[in-house]
């Protein structure tokens, strides 16, 4: 699939880690970054293992959160060739040991994306199985289609979900279900994960990318410090509320963005209240022109009948 520019700004393909505005896209790399004025769409690239998540997808997802991190924007995150990540790679999994597991790999890119400052939208296509999964989990938004297969098999392999599943999964769809799919091994069709609250929304395939988009242009739409710090304030731990809330509110109230939104708003209120004011008093001065006519009218009638009774 390829995504349309959105209306904000133009386009700049570039593999990633390479600069903005190199033009570069390499068809090699983990990544394929298509970067905008308001948004960045990270596809992830690895086509002929289903997306399989390697050390060097990692390394690439963390030289694009690293641009996130110095220059916000709303992340689309997408597979290719029909699929979006059908796990980690098991050849690399496979020989990594206790130290490779107490580095925390997977989990800490993962958690890096979830912090992002401005919100990450999984587009979900086919199979997102294990750390694939992991993945779409530290997503804000996930958008699937019906080929959609959400998962996460690890204890079949001897292993735990340790990237995340174990206890986003719980925050995003409640123990019992979260069980079903860790404990169990279930693996969620996409009508499934729509009905539990996994996925925002399904739609077919050709409307993946377009649905996408239109969130972020819905996300663009607002004031970005203000969704920066909402962000930030529903991820803080209970116990920082409200004090983040109330400092947080405190930031914004004096932002330029802030004056600015609200005198727009209070001045189309107060156009809306001026059209509206002025069609009732045209609405009331015909009503009053219609009672006029009608009673000159009945006036007249008497008059014209007398004149003919004469006659």
């Amino acid at each position: 699939m390829s995504a349309g520019g959105p209306a904000g700004g133009m386009n700049d393909g570039a593999a990633a880690g390479a600069p903005s505005g190199s033009g570069v896209n390499d068809s090699a790399s983990p990544l394929l970054i298509e970067r905008h004025s308001d948004r960045t769409i990270i596809r992830l690239n690895r086509p002929k293992v289903r997306n399989a998540i390697d050390q060097s997808m990692v390394d690439a997802l963390h030289a694009v959160c690293a641009e996130l991190e110095a220059e916000p924007k709303v992340a689309i995150l997408t597979g290719t060739s029909g699929v979006f990540a059908a796990g980690a790679d098991i050849s690399q999994l496979r020989n990594r040991r206790r130290d490779d597991a107490l580095a925390g790999i997977n989990s800490k890119i993962f958690s890096r994306i979830q912090a992002l400052p401005m919100p990450v939208i999984a587009l979900i296509e086919g199979f997102a199985l294990g750390g694939g999964a992991e993945l779409a989990f530290a997503a804000d938004f996930r958008i699937g289609t019906p080929s959609t297969k959400i998962g996460n098999p690890e204890t079949g392999l001897g292993i735990l979900a340790a990237a995340g599943a174990a206890w986003r999964l719980r925050e995003l769809v409640g123990e019992p279900r979260a069980k079903e799919i860790l404990l169990a091994g279930r693996t969620l069709q996409a009508d499934e994960a729509k009905a539990i609250g996994l996925l925002n929304d399904v739609v077919d395939p050709e409307d993946l990318e377009l649905a996408g988009q239109a969130l972020a242009d819905r996300i663009a739409s607002f004031a970005p410090l203000a969704v920066r710090l909402s962000k930030s304030a529903f991820h803080a731990p209970r116990e920082a509320h409200p004090l983040i809330d109330d400092v947080a509110q405190a930031v914004l109230f004096e932002t330029e963005e802030k004056f600015a939104r609200m005198d727009a708003f209070l001045s189309k209120r107060e156009a809306k209240k001026a059209k509206k004011a002025a069609e009732q008093e045209a609405d009331e001065r015909a009503r009053a022109e219609a009672v006029a006519t009608e009673a000159i009218d009945q006036q007249s009638e008497p008059r014209n009948r007398g004149e003919g009774d004469n006659a």
